[in-house]
């Protein structure tokens, strides 16, 4: 059997990119699929915006926004727990130096 070189279609060579997206093989080495300033991303045939990644920036940013403040509320609610398990387990004695402070206080003075 004869095959007609005209009747083939060239082989392109397929893009190859890394796991995380950020670079792709040329077939000698691995070059950035992003551009330094990320917005501009290697599709394996041209650059094209890269719109895409500034919302994964974007939500980025927010995920770090309220991660922040779930552990501010976090430290709020556990020192408000220490401060309550102080108070009710050193209360009488808290109450007892106050109360001895004011009878002092109110204690009249000798001549």
């Amino acid at each position: 059997m004869e095959v007609n070189q005209g009747d083939l279609a060239p082989m392109t060579p397929q893009t190859r990119f890394s796991a995380d997206g950020l670079w792709w093989w040329d077939g000698a080495e691995w070059k950035p699929a992003v551009s330094p300033d990320r917005l501009w991303r290697w599709n394996g045939q041209a650059w094209e915006p890269a719109a895409s990644g500034s919302a994964h920036r974007r939500s980025g940013i927010g995920a770090a926004i309220g991660l922040t403040a779930a552990m501010f509320v976090g430290i709020l609610v556990l020192v408000a727990i220490i401060t309550a398990l102080i108070v009710l387990t050193l209360g009488d004695q808290i109450a007892n130096v106050f109360s001895n402070a004011v009878g002092a206080l109110n204690r009249p003075q000798g001549p």
